[in-house]
């Protein structure tokens, strides 16, 4: 298993864990960009956003990372009126995409500024 991200999952590679269940895990990003910089991926290896339909016909899977995402956001205390967070996905190389393995950046613990990049 060469991705990084499923070697995560699979407890392999140590990572902060904010989040687990059956089909999600969350953790905290070793390069953070923000206070608040978690990672939000499927358990199962699905490649990017685009796969995801492939891989989730039901779109169950899209539902509980966005529940997911939902929960490490209320946990980071982000959910406070005066708050807020970045929800970003990247796919392919130009969309600076460099983890194979689909992800969701939550980010946030500061105001920040747009365009993103």
């Amino acid at each position: 298993m060469s991705c990084v991200f499923c070697r995560i999952v699979a407890g392999e590679i140590p990572a902060t864990f904010v989040h687990q269940d059956d089909d999600v895990v969350a953790f905290r990003d070793t390069t953070p960009t923000a206070p608040v910089h978690v990672l939000v991926v499927p358990r199962r290896h699905v490649a990017n956003v685009l796969d995801l339909a492939h891989a989730d016909g039901d779109l169950g899977l899209s539902a509980r990372l966005f529940a997911a995402v939902a929960r490490v956001a209320r946990a980071e205390g982000l959910d406070a009126p005066d708050r807020g967070f970045r929800l970003i996905t990247n796919t392919g190389p130009e969309g600076g995409q460099s983890v194979d393995h689909l992800h969701l950046h939550v980010i946030g613990g500061r105001r920040l500024t747009w365009p993103a990049g």
